[in-house]
């Protein structure tokens, strides 16, 4: 079985989260799914598990960080063309995220990032040779 990977990710509206990923094309496994928790699927084997700020503390035993103020995460993920890298980014502003700083072309990688309506930074990359 190949490994999988769950992220937990605290969110302050959960269903406000969940319109913000399904605008940018993703969807949920709802039998993962309820009033406290969303399971995002990535990929086949990638997934965050958006939680409410309760949830979040119940599993942390401590305090949501505040995103304005410090990173509790960077994701990085990756992206099949570098258009989709640029779609992605540009739904995420439109629907309640926000840039984070500008597109980098290194040649071997593209690269851009956003963050989500909780502050949460995703580093979206193409690598062309891939």
């Amino acid at each position: 079985m190949p490994r999988m990977i769950f992220v937990n990710l605290p969110v302050a509206d959960l269903p406000k989260a969940m319109g913000f990923w399904r605008a940018l094309g993703f969807d949920f496994n709802l039998d993962y799914t309820d009033e406290t928790a969303a399971c995002l699927v990535l990929s086949d084997t990638m997934f965050a598990m958006l939680l409410t700020h309760e949830k979040f503390r119940g599993f942390a035993k401590a305090e949501v960080a505040d995103t304005s103020k410090a990173r509790e995460v960077l994701i990085a993920l990756t992206c099949e063309t570098r258009e989709e890298v640029d779609r992605l980014c540009d739904t995420a502003a439109a629907e309640g995220g926000a840039a984070q700083g500008e597109p980098q072309d290194h040649g071997f990688m593209y690269f851009r990032a956003f963050t989500d309506p909780d502050g949460h930074v995703w580093e979206l990359t193409h690598f062309p040779e891939a």
